[in-house]
C-alpha cells in the first residue's frame, strides 16, 4: 500500500490478532475504515449491504476482546459478515464476494477457520454454539462460544428451542442479539450504556444473586415485591425478563455503534464466572455510516453493483417482468374473484412480491416472520376453515417445514397452495438457496399436485390451477429472474389437472421438459434437427399427477426419450422412469436418458454458468442424445 492509503489502519490487519495489538482509542478509526471498505468492495461486487454496516463496530469489538478463532464467533445467517471476512485473513478477495470462485456471501467453514458454523439461513446459530459449548465441557476445554443473532432471525422458533435447552443445560455461552430494527428495544443513551455496563459487572452479579437467595426466603408478598423492585432497578429491560425464564442472564440495551459501552461489556460477558449463558442486547442502525442505505426503507439490505457517492445503484433494465411479480399480479387477479383467497408469507413478503398483494388486501396478507413451520401450519388452519391459503416460501426456506407439509397438510388432504420461488439454480447465493429439492421432498407425498412454470404465461395459469384445486394440496414451482417476455392476460386459465402439451412436433428424438428449461430444450431441438435428427419438445407441466398418456406416447413413438428438470434425481424423471417401468415400456430398445441436477452442491456462479456445470443447458441435452444413439465424436464440451 501507498502512503495514500485511505485505510491506513486497516492496512496493518491481517487477522484479528493484529487487532487485539491495538490500543483501544485506535479501535473507532479501524471501525471507520473497516465500513469504508466494506462500501467499497460490495459498490463492485453486491450483496447484502446494510446488515454488514450495521455491525461493523461490535465486529471489531468481538475480535478484539475475544480469541477468535479458539474462541468461536458464530454469525447467524452470515449475510452482515463481510466486516468479519475483511478481518479474518480475506481482505484481499473480498471483491470476488458472490463470484464464480470467489469468497461466498455467507460465512462458509471450509473457507476459513474463522468461519466455525457456516449459514445462509437464519436462526441456527445459537443452536450450533450450544452444540460447540457442550463439546468444549464434554472435552475440558475452556474457550468462549458466542452467538451473533438478529432481532429477525430471533422470530423464529429454532432460536427458542436453543435457548430454551441451553437455559435448561446452564452451559457458559454467550448471545449477542443485535437488535437492528428497534424492534425490541427503546432508543438508547448514555444511560442505559453505563447500566448495562455495571450489570454486567461481577460486583453487581454477586449482589443480584445474593438479593434473590433473600428473596426467596421472604414471605410470598414480599418476596414478588422484591423481585418486582429488581426488575425495576434494572430499567429500560424491553424483554429481559422473557431471557431471564429461559435460563438467560440478560444485559442490555448495549450502544452497538459505542465502543466505549461494548467492550467493557463484552469483557464482563467473557470474564463472567457465572453458571449460566449470558444474552447481551445490542441496538445497532442497519445501513450505519453510508447516507443511501440508513435514508432508504430496506437499509440497502440486499444491493447490486452500485456508485459510492450517490448509492445509485447499476441495476439493468428488465426485458420482461421477474417471475415473482408475475405470480403477485396472478394473486391478486384471483383474489379479485374470490375473498376466500388469502397469501402467507416467511418474512420475505418483497422477494416474493406479495408486498404487491398486501397494498391490494392488506387484512388478507400474513407476514409470520421467519417461522416457516408455523407458517404451514397455519395455512392449514386456514384451509381447515374453507380459506384458501396461498404460501408463497422459497423451495430453500420450504425445506424447513417439512414435516407440516406431511403431517399437518398432506395426510390430512388439506388444499394449501404452496408459491414455491426461486426453483431451480440461483446464482450469486449458491447451494444454500439453490431450489434443488422441492420436487422430490413434496412429490413422494400421496396426493399432491406438484407443477413447474415453463414461462411467465404458464406461472399465470398455474395459479388459477391452484384457486381452483380445493381438494388436495398443490404447488407449483418458478425460478429466480426474468420471465421470457410473453404478453400476459389480465387473468390466468387453469389447466387441465395433470395433462402436458406438445411445444415441437418431431419423429426421432423426445425431449420432456419440466419448469423453465424449455427455452434450452427448444435450443437443442433446432441443433438437433439441423444435425438431422427430427426431435419432439414436450412440456409436462405437472410433475404429478404424471401425463402418462404423453409419456407413453413420446416413448411409443421415438428411439430415445430426454427427460430435463431444475431439481435432483428423485424428482420428476424418476416419476417417468417408474411409470415406463411398470407400463414395460423399457424392455424393447428404448433409449431413455433423465437429466438432473448432479450428485453435488452447485457453488456460486451465474446461473448460465451453474446450469452448463450441471449439464442442464442446450449443448448437454444434445449431447445426451447423440451419445444415446451411439454418436459420440459429435458430442458437445464442457
Amino acid at each position: 500500500m501507498t502512503g495514500q492509503s485511505t485505510t491506513p489502519l486497516l492496512d496493518t490487519v491481517d487477522i484479528p490478532a493484529d487487532i487485539r495489538r491495538l490500543k483501544p482509542d485506535q479501535l473507532r478509526q479501524l471501525a471507520d475504515e473497516l465500513r469504508q471498505e466494506t462500501i467499497s468492495a460490495v459498490s463492485v461486487t453486491g450483496g447484502h449491504l446494510g446488515a454488514g454496516l450495521g455491525v461493523v463496530e461490535l465486529t471489531v469489538a468481538l475480535h478484539y476482546v475475544f480469541n477468535t478463532p479458539q474462541d468461536r464467533l458464530i454469525w447467524d445467517v452470515g449475510h452482515q459478515a463481510y466486516p468479519h471476512k475483511i478481518v479474518t485473513g480475506r481482505r484481499s478477495r473480498i471483491r470476488t464476494l458472490r463470484q464464480e470462485g470467489g469468497l461466498s456471501g455467507f460465512t462458509k467453514r471450509s473457507e476459513s477457520e474463522y468461519d466455525p458454523f457456516g449459514a445462509a439461513h437464519s436462526s441456527t446459530s445459537i443452536s450450533a454454539g450450544l452444540g460447540m459449548a457442550v463439546a468444549r465441557d464434554l472435552a475440558g476445554g475452556n474457550n468462549n462460544v458466542i452467538a451473533v443473532i438478529g432481532d429477525g432471525a430471533m422470530s423464529a422458533g429454532m432460536a427458542y428451542e436453543a435457548m430454551n435447552n441451553a437455559g435448561a443445560l446452564r452451559s457458559r455461552l454467550i448471545v449477542v442479539l443485535n437488535d437492528n430494527d428497534m424492534s425490541i428495544a427503546p432508543p438508547v443513551g448514555a444511560l442505559s450504556g453505563h447500566l448495562s455496563r455495571l450489570l454486567s459487572g461481577r460486583p453487581y452479579v454477586t449482589l443480584r444473586t445474593l438479593g434473590r437467595s433473600v428473596a426467596e426466603n421472604l414471605p410470598r408478598p414480599l418476596e414478588m415485591a422484591a423481585r418486582r423492585a429488581e426488575e425495576f432497578a434494572r430499567g429500560f429491560v424491553a424483554g429481559g425478563t422473557l431471557f431471564d425464564e429461559l435460563g438467560f442472564y440478560y444485559v442490555g440495551p448495549v450502544d452497538g455503534h459505542n465502543l466505549d459501552h461494548l467492550l467493557p461489556v463484552l469483557k464482563n460477558a467473557r470474564d463472567s464466572r457465572l453458571d449460566k449463558p449470558i444474552l447481551v442486547h445490542v441496538v445497532t442502525k442497519k445501513g450505519k455510516g453510508y447516507p443511501p442505505a440508513e435514508a432508504s426503507a430496506d437499509k440497502y439490505h440486499g444491493v447490486v453493483k452500485f456508485d459510492v457517492v450517490t448509492g445509485k445503484q447499476a441495476k439493468p433494465v428488465a426485458n420482461a417482468p421477474a417471475y415473482q411479480a408475475v405470480f403477485a399480479k396472478a394473486l391478486i387477479a384471483e383474489a379479485e374473484a374470490d375473498k376466500k383467497i388469502v397469501a402467507i408469507t416467511a418474512a420475505m413478503p418483497s422477494g416474493t412480491s406479495l408486498d404487491k398483494f398486501a397494498e391490494r388486501f392488506p387484512e388478507r396478507t400474513f407476514d409470520v416472520g421467519i417461522a416457516e413451520q408455523h407458517g404451514v401450519t397455519f395455512a392449514a388452519g386456514l384451509a381447515c376453515e374453507g380459506f384458501k391459503p396461498f404460501a408463497a416460501i422459497y423451495s430453500t426456506f420450504l425445506q424447513r417445514a417439512y414435516d407440516q407439509c406431511v403431517h399437518d397438510v398432506a395426510i390430512q388432504k388439506l388444499p394449501v397452495r404452496f408459491a414455491i420461488d426461486r426453483a431451480g439454480l440461483v446464482g450469486a447465493d449458491g447451494a444454500t438457496h439453490a431450489g434443488s429439492f422441492d420436487v422430490a421432498y413434496l412429490g413422494c407425498l400421496p396426493e399432491f399436485v406438484i407443477m413447474a412454470a415453463a414461462d411467465e404465461l404458464e406461472l399465470m395459469h398455474m395459479v388459477a390451477t391452484a384457486a381452483a384445486i380445493d381438494d388436495r394440496p398443490s404447488a407449483f414451482r418458478y425460478p429466480r429472474g426474468e420471465g421470457v417476455g410473453i404478453e400476459l392476460p389480465a387473468r390466468g386459465t387453469p389447466l387441465e389437472i395433470g395433462k402436458g402439451r406438445i411445444v415441437r412436433e418431431g419423429t426421432k428424438i423426445a425431449i420432456l421438459n419440466l419448469g423453465a428449461r424449455l427455452g434450452e430444450c427448444l435450443v437443442a431441438a433446432e441443433d438437433l434437427a439441423a444435425k438431422g435428427l427430427s426431435t419432439t419438445v414436450a412440456d409436462a407441466r405437472f410433475a404429478k399427477p404424471l401425463d402418462t398418456a404423453l409419456v407413453r406416447r413420446l416413448a411409443r413413438e421415438h428411439e430415445v426419450l430426454i427427460t430435463i428438470e431444475e431439481g435432483s434425481v428423485g424428482g420428476f424423471g424418476s416419476y417417468v422412469l417408474q411409470d415406463l417401468a411398470t407400463a414395460g415400456l423399457l424392455d424393447h430398445g428404448l433409449k431413455i436418458r433423465p437429466l438432473v441436477l448432479p450428485d453435488r452442491f452447485i457453488d456460486q456462479a451465474s446461473p448460465q454458468r451453474q446450469y452448463a456445470e450441471a449439464g442442464l443447458d442446450a449443448p448437454h441435452i444434445v449431447a445426451a442424445a447423440l451419445a444415446a444413439l451411439g454418436r459420440q465424436s459429435e458430442r458437445a464440451r464442457g
